[in-house]
């Protein structure tokens, strides 16, 4: 009978997610530290966390201009006597993406996020506590970060590998004559999704979704939603998607209000390239953002091309990469939560059987 030959190429490998620890190669030195701004409630938090890390752990310690610059701290003497230990960089001007061993982050999901866009490849690991709202992403609690912080140094700390989205933009400048003047390409790293929608127009968003280059389908609708499995619990999932665990590696794409009562979401491999354009009878153009940023117009003879990055965001685990998912499913999003129904009483088991 036809079997499956044992080589490497054909045989698929299920790696145990308990398998993935971090291991440091040599002991961390340089820390970047992500704060979420206009929030003063985070300001303790986050001088007393840089006054650890510089003094006690004596590491380097790297944070964005804006944040020192803010005013609250500029008045701060406390904050003002290692201030200048402190590296600053200003984003889309410094690029430190060889020069970080660990990110913390400190506030909600969006900080992790934004951490995940100043990296076009490789990611350090990111600790991410959450002193947000949500807090879906961010597992650690602040009130023990320094035992937690030391956990991570030794390296005794699950992580889970949250897939990114590699994004092409690519528009063409026209002349009247629909000539082809050139071609403008932008590349964007999306942890959670990319979002295609009608923007301010009150007609439906009409696009063209190719898979490896075959048309799949017309979106007619207010738009698409092309998310990772880490977005599966954000835009996705009021829109009515699953909700995907971060490490299957897969690529969701969900459609926003389609015109049509059959248009399910879909779930599609990691390796393919989606194509997203305007379709040509399209009667208004479309809009389209990265992780709710760079939001811009998509118009005729404009493309979005998405594959699965090679540069996972290793975000380190509180507990372990199992436990943290579902107990944010239940915590933040409060998954499948019911009043439980009660058992019957004797005595009604008896009659009921009786009758």
């Amino acid at each position: 009978k036809a079997c499956v030959l044992p080589n490497p190429t054909s045989v698929m490998h299920i790696q145990d997610p308990a398998s993935q620890r971090l291991t440091w190669s040599k002991p961390p030195l340089n820390v970047l530290v992500i704060r979420k701004i206009r929030d003063e409630t985070l300001l303790e938090p986050f001088k007393e966390l840089c006054r650890f890390l510089v003094e006690e752990k004596h590491l380097m310690v790297y944070v964005e201009k804006k944040v020192v610059d803010d005013g609250s701290l500029m008045r701060d003497d406390s904050f003002s006597a290692f201030r200048n230990q402190l590296c600053t960089f200003r984003e889309g001007f410094d690029d430190i993406s060889d020069c970080i061993d660990l990110i913390i982050c400190l506030g909600g999901d969006g900080t992790l996020l934004y951490a995940s866009s100043l990296f076009q490849g490789s990611v350090p690991p990111v600790m991410a506590f959450h002193l947000g709202s949500l807090g879906f992403l961010t597992p650690f609690k602040f009130e023990s970060f320094r035992t937690e912080v030391d956990k991570v140094f030794e390296g005794n700390a699950a992580i889970i590998l949250r897939s990114r989205l590699k994004v092409k933009v690519v528009k063409g400048t026209f002349q009247r004559n629909e000539q082809l003047l050139k071609i403008k390409e932008s590349k964007y790293w999306v942890l959670n999704e990319v979002v295609v929608d009608r923007g301010p127009s009150s007609y439906l968003s009409n696009v063209d979704l190719y898979l490896d280059g075959r048309l799949i389908t017309s979106v007619q609708g207010d738009g698409v939603i092309v998310s990772t499995p880490t977005g599966s619990t954000a835009y996705a999932a009021a829109a009515g998607a699953s909700m995907i665990h971060p490490n299957v590696p897969a690529i969701m794409v969900t459609p926003i209000c389609p015109h049509s009562l059959s248009f399910r979401p879909i779930v599609v491999p990691a390796g393919v390239e989606l194509m997203i354009t305007l379709s040509p009878d399209a009667r208004n153009t479309a809009w389209v953002s990265f992780d709710g940023r760079k939001r811009q117009e998509i118009q005729h003879g404009d493309s979005i091309k998405i594959t699965t990055s090679c540069f996972p965001v290793p975000s380190i685990c509180c507990h372990d990469l199992v436990y943290d998912w579902f107990d944010s499913l239940a915590q933040c999003l409060h998954w499948n939560v019911r009043k439980k129904q009660t058992r019957l009483t004797d005595a009604s088991d008896s009659s009921e059987t009786e009758n």
